[in-house]
């Protein structure tokens, strides 16, 4: 049986950690061998596989922010995020895998606040020991239609 409740940590914890900006952290929840893809719904249902952003790996997630950090120039913001309650998927042997909608907004530096994307969370993962960890994460925009630059992790 899956410990749906660490589940439930995980994601709150996911989101927590990019609203606070310890992406460093974040990266402590996936597991070396990752997938992190951002698609927009359209071109999943049309089977495209162009990504607005993919990494591979652990390492591919260190360096998209460590690009973040220091090298992209891009629009200061806070993140806030509101995830909906996770649907447990049927998952192989050792994993788990659930689904949960998602809004984010985010807040510039003059303190205005709009809604940023809106979309779905389908993560797969595994169990160590007590903890919950992200092996495969897609997240789902409903529109490519994103009015700034995407440099952060949704």
């Amino acid at each position: 049986m899956i410990p749906r409740e660490a589940i439930r940590d995980l994601l709150a914890e996911y989101a927590l950690l990019i609203d606070e900006d310890r992406l460093e952290d974040w990266l402590g929840l996936f597991v070396e061998d990752c997938l992190y893809t951002v698609i927009t719904r359209e071109n999943l249902e049309q089977n495209l596989p162009q990504p607005l952003m993919l990494c591979e790996n652990k390492r591919m997630l260190r360096d998209r922010i460590g690009a973040y950090r220091n090298v992209n120039e891009y629009n200061f913001h806070h993140d806030r995020h509101i995830v909906g309650e996770p649907r447990f998927c049927a998952a192989p042997a050792g994993q788990w895998r659930v689904q949960a909608g998602y809004s984010l907004f985010q807040t510039d530096l003059e303190g205005a606040t709009r809604l940023f994307l809106v979309g779905a969370y389908d993560m797969t993962g595994v169990i160590e020991g007590e903890r919950a960890l992200l092996s495969d994460v897609r997240v789902i925009v409903d529109t490519a239609s994103i009015p700034t630059l995407l440099a952060t992790p949704v």
